[in-house]
C-alpha cells in the first residue's frame, strides 16, 4: 500500500460494554462543547422515555465511574457508553479528522452506524434504550459475561466440558481472550473450572448477557422496533465484526441489528481484515482503551507488524495520567491529519486575563452560542459595502467551533432560473444595479432543488436524504450552528438581506420550511425591486 502519513485516514473504533471513563469524559466536557451537545440530544430521549436527564447522572457533582452507573437502571450505563463514543467522534471530526471506516464492538456497532449517518443521535439513543429493555426481559433475567484468557477454540472445549447449552461464545477479542455469555450461575461455573485449569476468568462490567442463541426471540422483537426508525444512507463505510462484512450504504438494518443478539463479535478477525486491506491507523472513539489493546494484541499474534501500526485512544487517561484525547489530537495535527487547537490563541485574543482552565470552562458552556453569534454577525454584514459579506472588502471569514479561516472563493454556479449566479467572493455589484430589470424569482420546485444541492454539497450527504420533511437536527444530525451557516449561504446565493433579531431558527427545522421561507422572501424582494 503506497501511502504517506499525511493522507492516511484512520479507522475509528467504537467500544461496547465497559467503554466508559467518567473522569476523562468530565475533562473533555470542560474543553469541548461537542460533549454537551451530544448528551443534550440524548437527554431529550431519556426525559421522554424515563423522565430523567442522563446528564444529571453523569455530570452532577463530579465524575461518576462505571461501577456506580451499573448500580442504577441498566439504560444509564448503556447510554453513557453510547454517548461517550459519539462525543469522541464529534470532537475528532470537528478537528478535521476524516475516517476511512468505522467499526464497533457489540453495542459500539450501533454507535458506529449513528456516527456514519444511518440514524440521528436521538434515534440511536432510542435504539440503545430499546435494546437494553428487550434483553432485560429476555431469556436471562440474571445474565453475565466473562472474559476468558484463552482462544475461542479452547473455550469451546471448556463449554463442552461444562455441557451447559445456555453458555455461548459472545466475542473473540484476540487469540488470547474470548468472552462467554450466559446465566450468572453458569458463568460462575466457568470461573471455578477456569481457576482449576489455570485459565484466568474475569467478569465484565455489563448488566446483562448479550450475544447468545437463547436471545433469538428478543432479536425478533428488536428487529420489529428498528424497522419503525427513520433510516438514512451511510456516509462512511461501517465494518461489522458480527456480520464479518461492510454494511451496504442503504441496507435494511433491522435484520442485521437483530442478529447481534445471537451471533458473536469476531473482533480479531475484523481487525486482521482491515490490516490486510492496508489500514495502519486506528483510533478508539470512546471511553477507556480496551479496543486499542485488542488491536495491538491481535496483530502481534496474527503475524502482522504492530510496529507499522499507530493505535490511539481518546476518552481515557494516558500512561502519564494526562488525558489521552489531548495527546491524540496533537499527534494527528503533527501528522497533518487534524487541525490545530486554537483555544489557547482564542483565549489570548478574547480573554487574556483568564487562565486556560477558566477559558476552557467558558468555551465548553458558551462556545456553541459564540459561534452562532459570530455567524449571525457575518450574515448581517452582507448588507454592507462589500458584496462578499466583509465590511472592508477583504476575504469573508468562515467561523467554526475551533476558530476562523478565510473562506475559499467559490466558482460561479447556475441559479435555479438558469442564469449564472455570481461567485461567493465576486466583486460588489455596481451602485446602479437596482436600475436593471428585475428577473422573476425561481419557482418553488426550482428553489427546493437548488437549496437541496447546496446543503448536500456542504454536508457531503447524498441529496436523497434531504426529503422535504426530514428534520435537520433530530434526523440528519445537523447542529444549530451549521444550520445558521447553511441558511446564510442560501440567502447570500439569492442576494437576500439579513433577517431581523426576531428570527427563530427553531421554526425552520426541515428543508420544506426553509424553502418556504426563502421563496416568500424572494417573492417580496422581487416585488419591492419592481416597485423601485
Amino acid at each position: 500500500m503506497n501511502t504517506t502519513e499525511k493522507d492516511l485516514r484512520p479507522v475509528l473504533l467504537f467500544p461496547g460494554q465497559g467503554g466508559y471513563d467518567g473522569a476523562a469524559l468530565h475533562q473533555a466536557r470542560a474543553r469541548h462543547p461537542e460533549v454537551e451537545d451530544v448528551f443534550g440530544r440524548i437527554d431529550t430521549v431519556t426525559v421522554e422515555l424515563f423522565g430523567r436527564r442522563l446528564s444529571d447522572v453523569l455530570f452532577g457533582d463530579g465524575p461518576v465511574e462505571l461501577p456506580r452507573l451499573l448500580e442504577q437502571d441498566p439504560w444509564i450505563s448503556q447510554l453513557a457508553v453510547y454517548g461517550s463514543g459519539l462525543a469522541a467522534h464529534r470532537i475528532l471530526t470537528g478537528r478535521g479528522v476524516t475516517p476511512a471506516a468505522l467499526i464497533g464492538h457489540s453495542l459500539g456497532e450501533i454507535t458506529a452506524l449513528v456516527a456514519a449517518g444511518a440514524f440521528s443521535v436521538e434515534n440511536g439513543a432510542r435504539i440503545v434504550a430499546r435494546r437494553t429493555g428487550i434483553v432485560a426481559e429476555g431469556a436471562f433475567q440474571d445474565g453475565a459475561m466473562a472474559a476468558v484468557a484463552a482462544s475461542a477454540e479452547r473455550c469451546l472445549h471448556l463449554l463442552g466440558l461444562l455441557a451447559d447449552s445456555r453458555l455461548a461464545v459472545a466475542a473473540e477479542n484476540h487469540d488470547g481472550q474470548t468472552v462467554l455469555s450466559g446465566p450468572r450461575e453458569a458463568i460462575e461455573h466457568v470461573r471455578v473450572i477456569g481457576g482449576r485449569l489455570g485459565i484466568g476468568v474475569v467478569e465484565l462490567d455489563t448488566p446483562f448477557a448479550f450475544h447468545n442463541p437463547a436471545l433469538a426471540d428478543s432479536g425478533a422483537r428488536f428487529a420489529e422496533f428498528v424497522r419503525g426508525i427513520a433510516r438514512h444512507p451511510l456516509t462512511v463505510p461501517v465494518l461489522s465484526p458480527i456480520l464479518q462484512r461492510f454494511y451496504a450504504p442503504e441496507e435494511d438494518l433491522a435484520g442485521p441489528l437483530a442478529a447481534h443478539f445471537t451471533r458473536p463479535v469476531r473482533f480479531s478477525a475484523a481487525v486482521r481484515d482491515l490490516y490486510d486491506a492496508g489500514e495502519r491507523l486506528f483510533i478508539e472513539s470512546g471511553g477507556r482503551a480496551a479496543l486499542t489493546s485488542l488491536v495491538t494484541k491481535t496483530l502481534a499474534a496474527g503475524g502482522g507488524a504492530p510496529a507499522e501500526v499507530t493505535v490511539l485512544a481518546t476518552l481515557t487517561a494516558g500512561h502519564d495520567g494526562a488525558p489521552a484525547l489531548a495527546a491524540t489530537l496533537r499527534t494527528l495535527h503533527e501528522r497533518g491529519q487534524a487541525e490545530a487547537d486554537v483555544l489557547p490563541e482564542l483565549r489570548r485574543r478574547l480573554a487574556p486575563t483568564l487562565t486556560d482552565e477558566e477559558f476552557e470552562a467558558f468555551w465548553a458552556a458558551e462556545g456553541t452560542d459564540v459561534v452562532a453569534l459570530v455567524t449571525r454577525m457575518a450574515d448581517a454584514f452582507r448588507g454592507g459595502p462589500a458584496a462578499d459579506g466583509s465590511p472592508d472588502g477583504q476575504d469573508p471569514v468562515t467561523t467554526t467551533a475551533h476558530g476562523t479561516a478565510p473562506a475559499p472563493a467559490q466558482p460561479a454556479r447556475p441559479s435555479p432560473s438558469g442564469e449564472p449566479a455570481p461567485a461567493r467572493n465576486a466583486p460588489a455589484a455596481p451602485a446602479d444595479a437596482a436600475a436593471t430589470p428585475a428577473t422573476a424569482p425561481p419557482t418553488r420546485s426550482e428553489l427546493f432543488e437548488a437549496v437541496r444541492t447546496l446543503y448536500a454539497e456542504a454536508l457531503e450527504y447524498p441529496e436523497d436524504v434531504f426529503t422535504p420533511d426530514a428534520l435537520l437536527e433530530a434526523e440528519l444530525g445537523v447542529d444549530s450552528v451549521k444550520q445558521v451557516e447553511l441558511l446564510a449561504r442560501a440567502s447570500q446565493l439569492y442576494g437576500l438581506p439579513a433577517r431581523g433579531s426576531d428570527f427563530r431558527l427553531a421554526d425552520y427545522d426541515c428543508l420544506d420550511k426553509i424553502v418556504d421561507l426563502l421563496h416568500d422572501e424572494l417573492s417580496r424582494h422581487s416585488a419591492e425591486g419592481a416597485a423601485v
